[in-house]
C-alpha cells in the first residue's frame, strides 16, 4: 500500500498550458495498441500525498484490468471526457492552492491531474474497473509535466486529456509517457520507459 512506500519522488505537473503541436512519443512502443510496461517505479508525490489525505479512496481494489470496448462504452468514454473538460476551467495548482503540486477532484477549476482524477471517478461510478482506469504521467510536446487518464481496453489503451479534446489511442497522443498506475494495484506505479530517463524526440 501507499503508506508502506517511503520513497516518493516529485514529478512537477504544470499542465494547463500543455502544447500538442510537436510530435513527442515513446518511439520504441509506437507500433503497439497497448502500452508496454517495464516494472515498478516510484509513485508521483502528488498521488502519494493524495492517498495520505484520502486513504479510503486509495484502498479500493483494481477489480479488473481491462474493459471490452463496445460502441456504447466508446460513447460513454467520449461523453465523460467532453463533460469534464467543459465543466472545469484550467488553472495551475499554484494558482488554486498556492502550492506546486496537489491532486484533487476539481470543482470548477483544476490542473491536468484533477481532470484525470474526475474522469476516473465518473467512469468508475459507471462500472468501469479501477484496474482499467489508470492515472498516467509524462511530458508534453514542450517537455512540461502532464497527466492524463488512460483507459485500458481490449482494442488498445486510450488517452483522455484535458488539452486534446479527442479521445486518442495512446500512440497517437503527443505525449512522452513516463509512468502509470499498475493494472493490478492502483497504489503501485509502473514505468513506461525502457531504460528510465532517456528521452527520444521525433521531428
Amino acid at each position: 500500500m501507499v503508506r508502506s512506500i517511503l520513497s516518493a519522488v516529485a514529478l512537477a505537473l504544470s499542465c494547463t498550458i500543455a502544447n500538442a503541436n510537436a510530435l513527442h512519443l515513446n518511439p520504441t512502443q509506437a507500433a503497439a495498441s497497448s502500452m508496454e510496461t517495464f516494472g515498478r517505479t516510484t509513485i508521483p508525490v502528488g498521488y502519494y500525498e493524495y492517498c495520505q489525505r484520502y486513504s479510503e479512496r486509495c484502498a479500493r481494489p483494481a477489480d479488473g484490468s481491462s474493459v471490452s470496448l463496445t460502441q456504447e462504452r466508446w460513447k460513454e468514454i467520449i461523453q465523460i471526457n467532453n463533460e469534464v473538460n467543459a465543466a472545469v476551467a484550467p488553472l495551475t495548482d499554484k494558482e488554486i492552492f498556492g502550492v506546486e503540486e496537489r491532486w484533487e477532484y476539481p470543482s470548477v477549476v483544476g490542473d491536468c491531474e484533477d481532470y484525470a482524477l474526475q474522469k476516473r471517478k465518473r467512469l468508475n461510478e459507471m462500472g468501469y474497473p479501477l484496474g482499467a482506469l489508470l492515472m498516467t504521467v509524462g511530458k508534453d510536446a514542450d517537455g512540461g509535466g502532464h497527466a492524463v487518464l488512460t483507459v485500458v481496453t481490449d482494442l488498445g489503451d486510450f488517452v483522455l486529456d484535458n488539452v486534446e479534446q479527442r479521445v486518442l489511442l495512446w500512440k497517437d497522443a503527443e505525449i512522452y509517457f513516463l509512468k502509470r498506475q499498475s493494472q493490478t494495484d492502483p497504489n503501485a506505479w509502473v514505468s513506461l520507459v525502457s531504460g528510465w530517463g532517456r528521452f527520444i524526440h521525433r521531428p
